[in-house]
């Protein structure tokens, strides 16, 4: 069974790219479960707080655990992070070394949209392709000169790790995670 880590960042996030994913990768358990096989991932929301105010405090998250009590996972996904893009890395600059650790451990890593941004603060995408929201890949380019921006393409693999441009492009990224992940189990 894969461990899939979906971060709950702290500010304002995509809660679609959080819903959906998380929605997507179950709906693929319940599957194999009713062809009488074993569930193939085991999904957790992971925060840096217990609870994680979204959207100007209308939406509370609560994940399942908190990334230092998360030993191993297998892949990691990065949500979007909306409004200031500086302000939002600063806020989440905690998940950047676990992130870094887990890659180091054989974790893969996927962002969606503009998570692209915090995804590269890890240094792990120096010389890679990625792909963002295309609104802000100048500004992109600009911050991050050393990573291949791909803004002709709405998805990219390069060495376990994957990003995907912007809005609902995720579910693509997702529909291919599915497919790499679970192989021929469905």
């Amino acid at each position: 069974m894969k461990h899939i880590s979906i971060l709950v960042p702290l500010g304002h996030s995509s809660l679609p790219n959080i819903d959906g994913t998380h929605q997507i990768l179950s709906e693929v358990n319940n599957m194999v479960k009713a062809m009488g096989k074993e569930a193939l991932f085991d999904i957790q929301l992971v925060g840096l707080a217990k609870k994680t105010s979204q959207r100007n405090g209308l939406y509370v998250i609560s994940p399942d655990i908190l990334i230092d009590e998360v030993e191993k996972t297998d892949l990691i996904i990065i949500p979007a992070m909306h409004g200031d893009l500086k302000t939002a890395i600063d806020n989440n600059r905690a998940f950047i070394p676990w992130i870094v650790k887990q890659h180091h451990g054989g974790a893969e890593i996927a962002s969606f949209c503009i998570a692209a941004f915090l995804l590269a603060e890890t240094g792990l995408m120096k010389g890679k392709q990625c792909a963002t929201h295309w609104r802000f890949a100048n500004e992109f380019r600009a911050m991050y000169p050393d990573i291949n921006l791909v803004d002709d393409k709405i998805t990219t693999e390069d060495g376990g790790i994957y990003t995907s441009g912007g809005a609902y492009s995720y579910i693509n990224l997702v529909a291919y995670l599915v497919e790499k992940l679970a192989g021929r189990e469905i």
